[in-house]
């Protein structure tokens, strides 16, 4: 069999894209070097000394991260050591000759069938803001996605053209905090999850604010909508599922319940058009920090599947860390994976199916939506909206 060396070499091959993303600043964009040198805000982000120094208050030495707005101190920084040695390790690789990779033929792309091709490329930075979650509205392909711009939840067509922006910055009635989600209701209803906010929000599709539904919310994450226009949302520190009943008609009204609890960190959620199966995505705690688990439930809530990332790597050998969920046009379960940058296929997983790679070399994909044969990807690691059709 190979040597130890060999297999280094093969890993470092496939994860060479998402590699090479990892050494560039995703403020500015330029690579990692002596000059541009990665340092690590008291956050954990990881930004370019020359983007520290720009964003900084000259006098005060304090910046806000860009990306999860911390206050954090100039003084306080230091140098990624875990990123510098990672170059230098690429950089002794570069002058070798990397063996091709044994792919196990059960996990192997079919091209002819199932392998996506990426069709547009929308968005970038200055349209889009550290984008969190996006959603597709029915046929038409109009995309809503919530970010961290003044105007919260921009709308655009399919081509990338601007519709529409609204949900200002802000805790007023009608403005958007904090958005962590967004799901597209059959009507064109907007729903926001707001977790500055610890609410609900709905809008119409050209921007009114209808309601806040704040319920017994800690803090809603996850939001998706069924085909009767009910909405689910997952609550990250309530550890549930709530499913809410909004009524639209003269004065709206709604119903919550507790469909499904005892789940821990629960985040992405996903409803399946085609059979009502509802997704969730747990952060599992005390483990790795990439530690997941993906279950499925019918629509009456009773669990058909569930499995985590080490139960995963054990059974296929592949380690999927879940991070969206997202049913494709014949039911199948597709997700994404943002440490690693890929899309998996699980198709029916509750039959024990192989997962299936779609596609690689994503940078930080957070968001993800299937329609229409076509694969919405939110990645924001370079701030757009990737389109794949599906073959």
């Amino acid at each position: 069999g190979p040597s130890a060396e060999q297999r280094c070499g093969s890993a470092l091959y496939l994860c060479l894209p998402m590699l090479m993303n990892l050494l560039e600043c995703k403020v500015c964009f330029k690579e990692f070097t002596d000059d541009c040198r990665p340092q690590n805000l008291l956050c954990g982000h990881v930004l370019c000394l020359e983007c520290v120094t720009a964003l900084s208050h000259p006098l005060l030495r304090k910046l806000e991260c860009p990306f999860c707005r911390q206050l954090c101190s100039v003084d306080h920084t230091s140098n990624c050591l875990a990123l510098t040695d990672l170059q230098d390790l690429l950089i002794s690789h570069e002058s070798r000759a990397v063996p091709s990779p044994s792919v196990d033929q059960s996990l192997s792309l079919d091209r002819g069938s199932t392998h996506p091709h990426l069709s547009a490329t929308l968005g970038g930075w200055g349209t889009l803001v550290n984008p969190v979650g996006l959603a597709v509205l029915g046929s038409s392909g109009t995309i809503v996605i919530v970010h961290d711009e003044d105007h919260r939840v921009v709308v655009v067509s399919s081509k990338g053209n601007m519709l529409n922006s609204f949900g200002n910055k802000g805790h007023a009635t009608g403005e958007i905090c904090y958005p962590l989600d967004v799901a597209v209701c059959p009507l064109g209803h907007v729903v926001v999850t707001d977790g500055g906010d610890r609410a609900v929000k709905i809008y119409t599709s050209r921007g009114t604010h209808i309601v806040t539904i704040r319920a017994s919310f800690q803090l809603p994450w996850g939001v998706d909508t069924d085909s009767n226009g009910n909405i689910l949302v997952s609550d990250v520190l309530a550890g549930s599922l709530f499913h809410l009943t909004v009524d639209y008609c003269n004065s709206v009204s709604f119903q919550c319940h507790t469909a499904v609890s005892d789940l821990e960190n629960p985040k992405a959620v996903a409803c399946c058009p085609l059979t009502a199966n509802i997704a969730t995505v747990e952060h599992l705690t005390g483990r790795s920090n990439q530690h997941t688990r993906l279950k499925v439930f019918t629509k009456d809530f009773h669990i058909v599947y569930q499995n985590d990332s080490s139960n995963m790597y054990l059974q296929f050998n592949v380690c999927i860390n879940v991070s969206a969920v997202s049913f494709g046009t014949n039911g199948d379960v597709i997700v994404i994976d943002n440490s690693q940058g890929m899309i998996w296929r699980l198709r029916k997983p509750w039959y024990n199916t192989v997962p299936i790679p779609l596609s690689v070399g994503l940078i930080r994909p957070v968001g993800l939506a299937s329609t229409n044969n076509k694969l919405f990807i939110l990645d924001s690691g370079d701030h757009t909206v990737k389109i794949y059709n599906e073959m």
